[in-house]
């Protein structure tokens, strides 16, 4: 608890950093994102986040692509690739049978458990983001959003952690 708030003491919100504009796009994005589209939607979302990643890391075919056009030099195209992916997956999904299986209630879910997986979401796409791209563009970055984001503890979390909360979270009641 002590680094975290070590964390938001250190930075100096008088001159912006990329640091404050990822807390902030983490903070507003995860609120306004998670309470627009709703728990089912979020979770969807973040099955099509786990497809896509799995997808552009690892497929043996991208690989022969990475050679071919040197993808793993251009972090912008992997970026671009993942989000493509993902965006796909997510139109594939919210049409498929699963959306019918994980939001089979058609219940919109409670608040508490929107912002959750709103959270857990919006910090996995930043966390992969980051750690798709090269090490000189990060080097600016603090020490607490590396480690947030991009050391190996803080990955691991943004991994697990919504996939633990999809396990252990109520599901929504049927509405009548």
């Amino acid at each position: 608890m002590s680094s975290i708030i070590t964390y938001f003491a250190a930075l100096n919100w008088a001159a912006p950093t990329w640091d404050i504009f990822i807390l902030l796009f983490f903070v507003i994005g995860a609120l306004l994102y998670g309470l627009s589209l709703g728990r089912d939607r979020v979770i969807i979302i973040l099955v099509a986040v786990y497809m896509g990643l799995a997808v552009v890391s690892n497929t043996p075919l991208l690989t022969h692509l990475n050679f071919t056009l040197n993808v793993n030099q251009n972090s912008i195209f992997k970026i671009t690739f993942f989000l493509g992916l993902f965006v796909i997956f997510f139109f594939l999904l919210s049409r498929s049978a699963l959306l019918k299986t994980i939001g089979g209630t058609n219940a919109p879910g409670s608040w508490w458990q929107t912002i959750i997986f709103s959270i857990l979401q919006v910090g996995l796409l930043i966390s992969i983001t980051l750690n798709f791209l090269p090490v000189n563009m990060t080097q600016g970055l603090s020490e607490g959003t590396k480690q947030i984001f991009m050391g190996d503890n803080g990955r691991s979390a943004w991994m697990i952690l919504p996939i633990i909360f999809m396990i252990i979270a109520p599901k929504g009641k049927k509405e009548n």
